[in-house]
């Protein structure tokens, strides 16, 4: 009896062990960040109602099921959310050791899109078919590959102890592997992508401390890139239309300036409140094209009125301003870069695809994080955000 009051005491028993795995749960829980996780399954499930308002009338598109675009998104989230909790349980700094496998995986499927496999939507030769109705953007996990492929190198002699700041050299090797992928992708072309990528490469640097001399050369050559690009004709004529569109919205309003004018009429005949959920009559008379992808938010601007449209900008500030507090609290360089990275592509994709709906910015092709229609970006803006949960629950608990 003795030894086994004394097995007991010890430690060692089945109780102890019970107590540990419960302990080790509670400290997953209290560790996660839980306004970034409650504000991504909002944005989804805001989502989801407005892709199938978009959607449910358009016959030619839902196969006569009005379901049918709701059910999928709603699956794209569930997978999502699963991809995002195997992320958090294999752990950023696992993947960072298993970055030149993904940055090899990802450059090898965006070649693949260049190949007979490819396909083209809305002039974008971007896209993997499937089958079965399903089709793989791969420029879309491209933009998770950068940041953690920079990160890698930029962190690596800090996060040891042999540098305070990365130095010119790091930065060059890191500047190189993000150009590989940027040049495939601006090959497609899928220039709103490269948008995306550029803007992730400079918040990528300016987290890591590199010299402003970088930032500054980069925006300069991003600059006089951007002149060749138009001087050399590389743009193709839908994507030049769209450029000539957004300088003067009156430009042939039946031909390439109606999407973004339906957008606005639809946006601004909500008004403060909306017309109604499944009420919009741009929405329901399928005046806007695209509107289950690109342009949802004109779905919530028209139905749930500024109020609505405002709650997603909302949300998605929510999920920024976290994201920046995870970059500020982590301890090593790799998990700042990483959540800056992500910031810096959240922030930017939200804005364009907003701005472009009001007209302020010229249209590129780019989902709303969480909201739009679309398999590939909600998988990886999931996968995105299971890396801030990551960075987060690996952090010392002192940060």
């Amino acid at each position: 009896m003795t030894g086994a009051n004394s097995f007991q005491v010890s430690g060692y028993g089945p109780e102890r062990a019970g107590w540990t795995r419960l302990l080790a749960r509670d400290s997953l829980a209290r560790r996660l960040d839980w306004p970034i996780l409650f504000a991504a399954i909002a944005l989804s499930l805001i989502g989801s109602v407005l892709v199938y308002s978009a959607t449910r009338n358009r016959t030619e598109l839902n196969q006569g099921d009005p379901y049918y675009f709701l059910v999928r998104h709603l699956l794209n989230t569930g997978i999502g959310f699963a991809l995002m909790a195997g992320t958090v349980w294999l752990g950023h700094r696992t993947l960072r050791t298993a970055v030149p496998i993904l940055y090899g995986i990802s450059v090898f499927l965006i070649l693949l899109v260049l190949t007979p496999l490819g396909s083209t939507v809305n002039g974008a030769h971007s896209w993997i078919q499937l089958g079965g109705g399903f089709s793989l953007q791969p420029s879309e996990f491209v933009k998770v590959t950068i940041i953690l492929g920079m990160a890698m190198l930029l962190a690596a002699r800090v996060d040891a102890g042999d540098k305070q700041y990365p130095d010119h050299r790091t930065v060059l090797q890191a500047l190189g592997l993000a150009a590989v992928p940027m040049l495939i992708v601006m090959l497609m072309p899928d220039l709103g992508s490269v948008m995306v990528m550029v803007i992730i490469v400079l918040g990528v640097l300016l987290a890591s401390g590199a010299s402003n001399r970088w930032i500054f050369g980069l925006i300069g050559s991003g600059a006089i890139g951007a002149i060749a690009v138009w001087q050399l004709h590389i743009l193709d004529d839908y994507q030049i239309n769209r450029f000539a569109a957004f300088a003067n919205p009156e430009l042939d309003p039946a031909g390439v300036g109606y999407n973004t004018n339906q957008a606005r009429i639809a946006i601004g005949s909500g008004g403060l409140t909306g017309s109604g959920l499944f009420q919009g009559s741009q929405t329901t008379g399928q005046f806007v094209p695209e509107q289950q992808t690109d342009f949802v938010f004109t779905v919530a601007g028209e139905e749930l009125g500024f109020v609505g449209g405002g709650l997603i900008i909302l949300l998605l500030g929510v999920v920024m301003w976290r994201a920046c507090r995870i970059a500020r609290e982590t301890t090593e360089l790799y998990g700042t870069i990483v959540a800056a990275g992500i910031v810096a592509w959240f922030a930017f994709q939200a804005f364009e695809n907003i701005g472009m709906t009001l007209g302020i910015m010229p249209v590129t092709g780019l989902p709303l994080p969480f909201v739009s229609y679309g398999g590939s970006s909600m998988f990886a803006t999931w996968v995105a955000v299971g890396l801030l949960q990551s960075i987060r629950v690996q952090r010392p608990m002192s940060a």
